[in-house]
């Protein structure tokens, strides 16, 4: 090698150490998923027909919310013929109470490996005992689903960020966090709620590493109408405005979705509460997500 090609060589070779370990190489999400949720109308009329125009809007990976009356037999053969996957499901907190053993015995037919609860009712939130019961059924589940195979998780909305007077001014989110067993009781954390709960996704990842293979990407804009509650899914300090599609408002998901590793992050589904047009929101959202780079 003589001098000169020594001294170029050495000088990109600084120029490449030199770079950001961000700028060597660009992320995405491969497998964009849905929350059916968002088209549970539609769902209600023409089951097969909605989840099939799902897959050929791109989607690869969906969340259930409710069978509408089929069995898993059934969905299981629906997915499969539309080139879909399940990876979980959406159950009411009775269901984790009383029909867990069924639960996680039809998971297992749709081939999911997360069971979430994302809910608690708003007449209950005010009781110490609904939350240290919440705690108890939790780890309950998620000891019962572990042995299934299957993970138990809880979905959150923008109220469990206000301070509980029944936890003593914690937040209802921290106060889950620190007494489930991290093990037994994984987060899926909606990105949309909570910002609107006035907290960053990325000061519980750096807390709570690995604790969120799952998430929920719908996006907050603080112009236009507000007010609706969203069935109580906000909280009284919770940030004016209204659902839009990801890459529509103010949540930076390219920066949240940098630290999904440190996340634990395995799945990304996008959902929105009240659709206007659903299969234009849903385009929409999986334009934003797959374009993306992290």
């Amino acid at each position: 090698m003589n001098r000169r090609t020594f001294i170029s060589t050495s000088i990109a070779t600084a120029v490449v150490a030199s770079r950001p370990t961000w700028a060597a190489e660009a992320h995405q999400i491969d497998r964009v998923g849905l929350q059916l949720y968002t088209v549970r109308d539609l769902m209600k009329k023409d089951f097969e027909g909605t989840i099939a125009k799902v897959a050929q809007t791109g989607y690869k990976e969906v969340e259930f919310a409710g069978y509408f009356g089929k069995s898993p037999q059934d969905v299981r053969k629906i997915l499969d013929a539309n080139n879909l996957v399940s990876p979980s499901e959406h159950v009411g907190y009775d269901v984790v109470e009383k029909k867990w053993p069924e639960t996680l015995e039809a998971a297992h037919t749709l081939g999911q490996k997360f069971v979430v609860c994302p809910w608690i009712d708003v007449s209950l939130r005010n009781e110490a005992s609904t939350w240290k019961g919440a705690v108890e059924l939790f780890n309950r589940a998620g000891e019962a689903s572990q042995k299934a195979g299957i993970q138990f998780a809880y979905h959150n909305h923008a109220f469990e960020f206000e301070p509980s007077p029944a936890l003593g001014g914690k937040l209802i989110y921290d106060f889950l966090l620190e007494e489930t067993d991290p093990k037994l009781v994984k987060m899926e954390m909606d990105l949309c709620w909570i910002t609107v709960g006035g907290h960053d996704p990325l000061e519980y990842f750096n807390r709570y590493p690995g604790r969120f293979p799952l998430v929920h990407v719908k996006d907050w804009s603080t112009k236009g109408p507000a007010g609706n509650d969203y069935g109580g899914a906000t909280g009284a300090k919770s940030k004016p405005g209204h659902i839009v599609d990801p890459g529509q408002g103010e949540v930076n998901f390219k920066r949240i979705f940098a630290e999904s590793g440190k996340a634990g992050i395995q799945h990304y589904f996008v959902e929105n509460d009240e659709p206007k047009s659903p299969f234009d929101d849903l385009k929409i959202s999986y334009h934003y997500l797959t374009q993306l780079r992290f």
